[in-house]
Parts: structure tokens; sequence; C-alpha cells
């Protein structure tokens, strides 16, 4: 089970095991051949022991006969700063930490003491192997050379989608339709050369915004959107991991067309107060989204420390994600109106887990959000970087992490 542990205060999860749900058979196909495999992601890139941003197994041999759940609120000892007057940015950033700070520390503290309780997050990582090198991911860059070609004009709608099959996939153009793979089983498929591994029935547009029509053209609203924007901030311009998008930029996206009636939105924000105001009070009004709670995303290591002292004036341990309801009352018919009753969203939730060692390589909400949509939601990720079963993405670098390189593939047992 991925969601290890259930309370009041939230979830924690086995970030891991949640994407192997979707890999337990997959398929290849070559030339007449068919195989049988399972997939599972590489347990390295979860290896988080070392508390503070640290890797790799723990030198101390003291450290592992430690109670995890005893050294949570630990406190840390704050850098000194430069005496120097706070700008607003650090007056907001401090403001709020301080308000969601008991939140954090009790709510983390219980998740992780029963955890530990039903043998998880001891920090035992005998037998687990150094992380592996990152494939050397070109995506954005095919995405750019792919905006020379011209757009398919076709108003069919059926003919924005095209479906992975058994054969042959060589013809297929990730840049202008909406992939899928309908099978029930994962495809292990070569596309543009390299080998992906696509869950079951999902489905991926492969596109910047200069090409989202296929994903508007599909024929599908959505009850879950979620969003994982390239926020503008300097670790990301120092770094130059991927090219960031102004926030005002945001509110070109097409949520409003994509987004069924009571449509639940939900956002990834950074820790800055402005990002999140942004989204509140801009962002979701234009969308025609009421903000209706706020969780927090809580990173710890695998012995249950936060990977940063919570306190930490720079980097904090967790980020946030905003939910919101969607709702065009207005302008939809009678029969639109009739939304099927979900419970309602609650406030102030904690998602805990070892977050992997991948840049941006976020823990999957489905598990999480399901109480909080109809049974047979569609649900929809943008700016994705990697696929989930049962859902349809866009990114310009939707298929990351679904690079066969990030997996150990096995031959399936029968």
């Amino acid at each position: 089970m991925s969601v290890v542990v259930e309370s009041t205060h939230g979830w924690l999860l086995d970030a891991c095991r949640l994407i192997d749900q979707g890999y337990v058979s997959c398929f290849r196909r070559r030339s007449e051949a068919r195989t049988e495999t399972v997939g599972r992601f590489k347990r390295q890139y979860f290896r988080l022991l070392n508390r503070y941003g640290s890797t790799g197994k723990n030198n101390n041999p003291d450290h592992k006969n430690q109670d995890a759940c005893q050294n949570v609120e630990k406190p840390q000892k704050k850098r000194k700063r430069k005496q120097c007057e706070l700008n607003h940015g650090e007056k907001d950033s401090i403001a709020f930490h301080e308000k969601v700070r008991h939140v954090i520390l009790e709510g983390t503290k219980s998740l992780v003491e029963s955890a530990a309780c039903v043998g998880y997050l001891q920090g035992d990582l005998d037998g687990v192997d150094d992380i592996p090198p990152c494939h050397e991911c070109n995506l954005a860059s095919l995405c750019d050379m792919a905006k020379e070609l011209p757009l398919v004009e076709d108003d069919n709608q059926e003919s924005s989608v095209q479906f992975l099959e058994d054969g042959d996939v060589s013809h297929l153009d990730l840049f202008s339709y909406v992939t899928e793979n309908p099978s029930e089983q994962a495809a292990l498929t070569v596309l543009m050369g390299d080998e992906y591994i696509i869950p079951p029935r999902a489905g991926f547009l492969l596109s910047d915004f200069s090409r989202m029509r296929p994903l508007l053209q599909c024929g599908r609203k959505f009850d879950v959107i979620v969003l994982d924007p390239p926020w503008e901030n300097k670790s990301v311009k120092r770094s130059r991991r991927y090219n960031s998008l102004p926030s005002s930029q945001l509110k070109r996206l097409p949520v409003p067309l994509l987004g069924s009636p009571d449509c639940l939105v939900v956002t990834w924000v950074t820790n800055r107060p402005s990002h999140l105001r942004f989204v509140r009070d801009e962002l979701y009004p234009q969308w025609g989204v009421e903000p209706v709670a706020q969780w927090f995303w809580v990173k710890v290591s695998a012995d249950g420390h936060f990977v940063f002292p919570l306190d930490s004036p720079h980097k904090k341990p967790y980020e946030v994600i905003v939910l919101g309801r969607f709702r065009r009352e207005s302008q939809t018919s009678p029969s639109e109106t009739r939304v099927v009753e979900v419970a309602p969203v609650p406030d102030q939730r904690l998602i805990v887990s070892v977050p992997s060692a991948l840049h941006s390589h976020k823990p999957s909400l489905a598990e999480v959000l399901k109480p909080y949509t109809k049974a047979d939601a569609k649900c929809l990720e943008l700016f994705a970087r990697s696929l989930q079963p049962g859902w349809t993405s866009w990114g310009n670098e939707v298929l990351r992490f679904q690079h066969s390189s990030y997996f150990t593939l096995t031959p399936a047992s029968h």
C-alpha cells in the first residue's frame, strides 16, 4: 500500500511504491515476439538518509539505532545572518512560516511516529546501490524544434488522439496529437530513438504553450487538474535545470476550457508568499476557481528527519499546494450542473514522503485526491515530467522520468 499512514494530519506516502503500482505488468514488442516484464522504479532515487540534502548511507553506525520519531522536532542552530534590514519578501516569508510552523511540526511528528510503529522510515538502506546517473533529457529542445513544423489543420476531435499499438510506432507525431496507451498493461516502446515505459491507460501531449490545441480538441473535460508550474526563482536561474515561466503567463493556460463543472484544481507552489498570493488572488479568480484548502508536502529522510532544518532561513523542508474548485454555474446547462457529491476538501493537511533525488520529481497526488472527486474522474496534469495510469499529462518534458533507464525491468513469472 503506497499510503503508509493516514490520519487527521494527512498522509505519509511511500512515493516509490506509488509509482510502481502502474508497472506490475508491462509488455514489449520486438518484431513478432512479445515479452512480459515487471517494472520497478529504481529505489536508489529514494535513498535519502542523511539530513539536510545529502544522500547515501549514513557513516555513523550509531545513527541507525536512534529513534527517528524522537528527532523530528530537534531544534536546529540558525545561521547567523549579516546585519542588514530584511526586505519585504523576507518578512513575508518569515510571517508565513511562523503561521504554519506548528501545523507542519506537530503533523509530521505524528505521522512519522505512526510510520515507525509499522516498520517504515527506519533508515535501513542496506543493499541499496549508489544513485545512478540521470538520463540526459532533450525533450524541451525537441519541442522547440517542433515549433517550426506546421500545425495539423483538422477540426475533427478524434483526429487529435492517436494510440500506441503493438507494432510500429515510428509514424507517431508526439507534438501534434495526444498519444495514449489504451492497454491495461504498461507499454515499453521506442519513441524518438529512446525507450520509454508508458503506464496503462495513460495519455500525453509533448508540447509547450504554442501547441496545446490537441489537448483542447480531444473532446474531454477533466474532473481533476494538477499543475506544477516552472516558477521563477533564483535557485532555478542559477542551476539552469529548466526554463522558468513568469507568473503572468500562467493566466494564459486554458484551464476554464479543460475543466468540468466542479473540477478540482491543484497547484504546486513554491514557498514564496508572492507566488502563493498570486495563485489565490489572481490566477484562480482569473480561471473562476475558488480556493478551498492549503496543503503541504513535507520532505523527510529515510530515517524520519526533515531534509532541511524546519526553521532554516533559506530552504524549507516543505512546499505548498493550493486546492480549489472550478465553478461555472452561469455558463453551464442544467444537465452539466448536476455534479456528483464528493467529500469537502479539508484544510491544512500534510503529505509526508521521502523525496526523489531527481530534481522536480514530485510524488503523485492520485491516491490522496480520490476522496474529493468522483470515482470515474478524468484527471489531467499540466507541466508534467512523468505519467500516471489513467491520467492525461502535458508538458515539454512530459516523458522525462518515463525513460526506461529509471526502471528495473525483470521478466514476469508465469
